[in-house]
């Protein structure tokens, strides 16, 4: 186990010294909402509520829809309604 992790830290130093992880610069996603005014989120449209549910039919967090917290609200909202009208699946099996 002891050489295992010797092994790890000699292939963490011989990477790029260019590289830190810890001072990398992420560009922060834009809201698709925010960003597109022309888009509105409607329940009964299915094609557009399933980018913001996973295979599974859960709803996607907002770090991965890249929603800011409003319309991520209106997002999950969208959703619930769309599955109560049985737009969308409630579970995929």
């Amino acid at each position: 186990m002891a050489d295992k992790k010797q092994a790890n830290r000699r292939n963490r130093n011989n990477q790029d010294d260019d590289y830190n992880p810890k001072f990398r610069k992420i560009r922060k996603k834009v809201c698709p909402l925010c960003g597109d005014k022309n888009f509105e989120l409607d329940y009964k449209n299915a094609e557009q509520l399933k980018k913001f549910i996973n295979e599974k039919g859960k709803i996607l967090p907002r770090r991965a829809t890249g929603a800011c917290a409003r319309h991520q609200r209106t997002i999950t909202t969208a959703v619930k309604r769309g599955r109560h009208i049985a737009i969308i699946p409630y579970t995929q099996d």
